[in-house]
């Protein structure tokens, strides 16, 4: 069985740009690096509708045109007339989408526009992968407090809503010392986590929270405490979702081999490995298996 990636980013062949020193690698060049690390389909973020740097809707969607049985796509929206959010994901939806994400746009999570999303999102039973910042104007990213109290109000405010959480911001509440300084919330986890860590406190509260597992953030949120990691990832492997964050072929995030060798090793179980690397994505997002797995 090979892997479903629940998060990566690529561009159009024919207009691949580069972003101050980061390459973007198109669906040719990146569907070879996906056969190397054994993964059979990946979901494109979109980060806006009209002018995106990192994919927008529209090339998402031909991409996924292109290459159906290796690519599917979520969608976002501009922060403009929030009247016609619930119409735009409906469209969007009927195109294919098969979420929101990455939703990225940097106001807090009480914002009235954030709202909109996650009201409609929860309303087309779209789910919504969230990139999460520590402040208004520091990075990209939707605004919370240290220890996230304004997550838990969303996920009690919309209990249809899957939220995947993802971001240096998010995966640093895995530990209970984590820091208040807008730096430290942006930083990758270090060390043993501590207990009473946010992000378990939310996902014992919230069966509408998921994990999105990719990037350094996710990836150190796990193997920073590898036995803490490991009974997160049995606890809430119906939750989780394995993804890498990839922009090009150049990119290797180790959370993948790491599983691999857990699983290898019998310290991660195979029922907890199959649902992480493909099962929550086929369950979750109505991936097709018979399309995806080979």
């Amino acid at each position: 069985m090979k892997k479903i990636d629940l998060h990566m980013h690529v561009m159009t062949t024919w207009n691949i740009p580069k972003i101050g020193k980061l390459n973007i690698s198109g669906p040719d060049k990146m569907i070879a690096h996906m056969d190397e690390l054994g993964i059979a389909k990946a979901v494109l973020m979109s980060s806006g509708e009209k002018k995106s740097p990192l994919g927008k809707n529209k090339t998402n969607l031909k991409i996924c045109q292109r290459f159906p049985e290796r690519f599917a796509w979520m969608c976002t929206v501009d922060p403009v007339d929030e009247a016609t959010v619930y119409d735009r994901l409906a469209s969007y939806k009927q195109q294919g989408a098969i979420g929101v994400g990455e939703f990225t746009l940097n106001r807090r999570l009480d914002d009235s526009f954030v709202q909109a999303v996650f009201e409609a999102a929860e309303k087309l039973k779209l789910p919504v992968t969230i990139h999460m910042s520590p402040e208004e104007g520091y990075s990209y990213g939707v605004v919370d407090e240290p220890r996230l109290p304004l997550l838990e109000g969303v996920l009690q405010k919309y209990p249809a809503l899957k939220i995947l959480g993802h971001s240096q911001t998010f995966w640093i509440e895995m530990s209970g010392d984590a820091p208040d300084d807008k730096e430290g919330r942006n930083s990758w986890g270090q060390g043993p986590v501590k207990e009473g860590g946010r992000v378990p406190e939310l996902f014992a509260k919230y069966p509408n929270l998921y994990g999105d597992l990719s990037a350094n953030s996710a990836g150190c949120a796990i193997m920073r405490d590898p036995e803490f990691g490991l009974r997160f990832l049995e606890t809430y492997a119906d939750r989780l979702f394995f993804a890498t964050d990839m922009v090009n072929a150049d990119m290797v995030f180790p959370l993948g081999a790491w599983l691999d060798e857990q699983v290898d090793k019998g310290t991660l179980s195979r029922e907890a490995y199959e649902k992480i690397c493909w099962g929550n994505a086929q369950r979750v997002f109505g991936l097709n298996q018979s399309k995806v797995i080979p």
